[in-house]
């Protein structure tokens, strides 16, 4: 193979980087606007003397996936779709399909703190002498911690019976949780400051340290994406050993000696095609077809499974929630004393 063909085809998975970069930051912009909205809507709930209904972006709710699992579960029960946050029920859904289709793809090509991370972890490399990594037997028990917090959460949410979640979805505390949310980082206390903080400089010094170690959706979306057909395979007999892969992955997966990539922390990001500079060695594959599939229609199609399913909530009036402005004024006034 000419060094001008090696060049070309790589330059050709790049365009898949690109993509994945502007998406990440629609995804952002997304972010960005529904928090300008919901700052609004929290500020005119903050006004006793106004009568105007500021309407409250349903999209908040997909920061909220512990009242989103609980919604799910309550679904399973009972085959209702709870109303107070209907969004984050149909949206956890979504992105639960997506990484079934596409592995963990999410943490790579969604979520905004995932976009964070991964561009802390690139600052650490311009700032730091050399890349730090977590010695092995430190990194294994510290990845379990996500998977802890998960069971935690899994234990107590599913120990509860429908009356149980019915009750607490329909409670003050669920009602304004996005609110409590909000005002946690608008008047952030020192510790968790600190806390942040700490975080922060940790994800500089060691890549994606929040999503590697301690975020417990990761780890759901993980498990899902383990039963996702499409994997990033190797061609073992073009491969020529140069590690390249192994160096690209931000989850420090050792791609050059797997046949098939099968981890719960590959998030599909690709990265590890690009790096690769011998075309059809590293690509996507489905596992139960056994084709090649093109990384930009792979995830297109994600794309239009995650809308078919918002698509879906409109269609059958369940994005926006119930909850009243009246009621919402009313709970403002109380939140404060309000508790789990």
């Amino acid at each position: 193979m000419s060094v001008r063909k090696v060049t070309i085809e790589k330059n050709t998975e790049r365009k898949l980087q690109a993509f994945r970069f502007y998406t990440q930051l629609f995804f952002i912009a997304v972010c960005l606007w529904i928090g300008f909205e919901f700052h609004l809507f929290v500020a005119n709930l903050e006004n006793p003397a106004s009568l105007t209904n500021i309407s409250r972006p349903p999209g908040v709710e997909a920061f909220l996936p512990i009242s989103a699992l609980m919604s799910f579960l309550y679904f399973l029960k009972t085959g209702i779709i709870h109303t107070v946050h209907p969004a984050g029920f149909f949206m956890f859904i979504g992105f639960i399909a997506v990484s079934f289709a596409v592995g963990k793809s999410f943490c790579s090509w969604i979520c905004p703190v995932g976009f964070v991370s991964e561009m802390t972890g690139a600052l650490g490399k311009k700032l730091l002498p050399k890349n730090w990594k977590m010695p092995r037997w430190i990194d294994i028990p510290l990845r379990s911690l996500k998977y802890l917090l998960l069971l935690f959460f899994v234990n107590a949410i599913f120990s509860m019976t429908a009356v149980e979640l019915g009750i607490f979805l329909n409670s003050d505390y669920n009602i304004v949780a996005d609110v409590k949310m909000y005002e946690f980082f608008r008047y952030i206390s020192f510790t968790s400051l600190v806390v942040l903080t700490a975080l922060f400089i940790l994800s500089i010094v060691f890549q994606n340290f929040w999503c590697r170690y301690l975020c417990p959706y990761g780890a759901l979306l993980g498990m899902v994406g383990l039963l996702s057909p499409t994997k990033i395979k190797r061609n073992t007999v073009s491969c020529i050993d140069c590690s390249l892969c192994d160096k690209a992955c931000p989850s420090g997966i050792k791609v050059s000696v797997k046949n098939l990539v099968i981890s719960d922390e590959c998030t599909s990001c690709n990265s590890c095609v690009d790096a690769c500079p011998v075309k059809d060695t590293l690509y996507m594959q489905n596992v139960v077809l056994k084709k090649k599939v093109s990384g930009t229609r792979t995830f297109v199609i994600a794309g239009l499974i995650y809308f078919l399913i918002i698509s879906t909530a409109f269609a059958l009036g369940k994005w926006q929630n119930q909850v009243t402005f009246e009621k919402y004024k009313a709970i403002y006034q109380v939140k404060d004393a309000i508790g789990h």
